[in-house]
């Protein structure tokens, strides 16, 4: 690996405009091309970063030896294909989340990162957060001993009219795949994968999941309320409570501030975020857990496992199954 992790961005929406915003500000991330569908817009993106190479097509990119990882940045309906596409060319890749629409796509993705040796990692920018990482570590250690309950939601007020993105079914709209996929995964960082799953939704005319609320439950005994909703800006808090005390996450759980630590019989204790970190909005963190992971000669990240992801998507596919949801893609 050279000095420089050179990067290729497969996309040019919202989310790509974001993460590589912060991937110029790297001074050992050099992004050397981008690829869109269309090659007016992989232009337009290249004009705005200062990015030398513009491709109208995904094949393009993926054949591109002159990069070391592409970040995926689709929609998550088109994640096998695009994912699957620059692995079988021998890229490495950063896949946004939801991982991919279904488990089955994402046992295919990591089949072929293992099957072609290929780094691979979902852009679950949750686990890479510093704070969120010292969280995880005070569970851990113990700090509200055995955990019995977590709670965590996500929702947005919208409303969103029926073409948008969210409320397409070609494109695995709904909350669940977009907003819930946080809540689960913060619940199954701490519990890991639930034994058991109930949930309920309210679902659009156009088939997709407006409001979804599921009930995880583990063999310990431990139970996860998760919520995630495009019709109602909800508080978007998560609250861990164990044995002995309680965190709570009062704003933006999934990428905090700050936390408070409640342990009985003590006065609560906050942590707050290093500013030296940068902003609570930055994907500097999971762009650098790939180059570290790169650059160790690595195939998937110990911060960010191939198996913890397929775990959230059995269970995106579990409350999918009790709600209803299927998509065109899936037949």
């Amino acid at each position: 690996m050279a000095d420089s992790v050179r990067w290729g961005i497969l996309a040019t929406g919202g989310i790509a405009a974001t993460f590589t915003a912060d991937l110029v500000d790297l001074p050992d991330a050099e992004v050397v091309a981008v690829a869109s569908r269309t090659e007016a817009s992989a232009k337009a993106f290249a004009e705005r970063f200062g990015i030398p190479r513009a491709y109208g097509d995904w094949a393009s990119l993926a054949l591109d030896e002159d990069i070391d990882v592409v970040y995926v940045a689709t929609p998550h309906a088109s994640h096998r294909a695009a994912a699957g596409l620059c692995l079988e060319s021998g890229r490495n890749v950063l896949c946004e989340k939801a991982f991919t629409l279904n488990a089955r796509e994402a046992e295919e993705l990591v089949g072929l990162a293992r099957e072609h040796g290929r780094f691979l990692m979902e852009a679950m920018w949750t686990y890479c957060n510093p704070l969120v990482l010292r969280l995880k570590a005070l569970v851990e250690d113990g700090a509200i001993g055995e955990v019995r309950t977590i709670q965590a939601d996500f929702g947005l007020s919208g409303p969103f009219p029926p073409d948008h993105r969210l409320r397409d079914p070609l494109q695995g709209g709904g909350a669940l795949l977009d907003l819930g996929v946080y809540p689960v995964s913060f619940a199954q960082l701490l519990l890991g994968e639930p034994s058991d799953v109930v949930a309920r939704a309210v679902l659009s005319k156009e088939g997709v999941d407006l409001q979804t609320g599921a009930l995880l439950s583990w063999e310990s005994g431990a139970l996860a309320s998760v919520h995630c909703s495009i019709v109602g800006g909800t508080p978007v808090r998560a609250s861990v409570t164990g044995s002995r005390g309680r965190i709570d996450i009062p704003d933006g759980f999934f990428h905090p501030d700050r936390f408070v630590l409640h342990r009985d019989g003590s006065e609560p204790e906050e942590f707050a975020a290093d500013p030296a970190h940068g902003p609570r909005t930055t994907l500097k963190h999971e762009a650098r857990e790939v180059m570290r992971a790169l650059s160790a000669g690595k195939t998937e990240s110990p911060l960010v496992p191939l198996d913890g992801s397929l775990a959230v998507m059995r269970t995106l596919d579990a409350i999918r199954e009790r709600i209803g949801v299927r998509y065109p893609a899936e037949g």
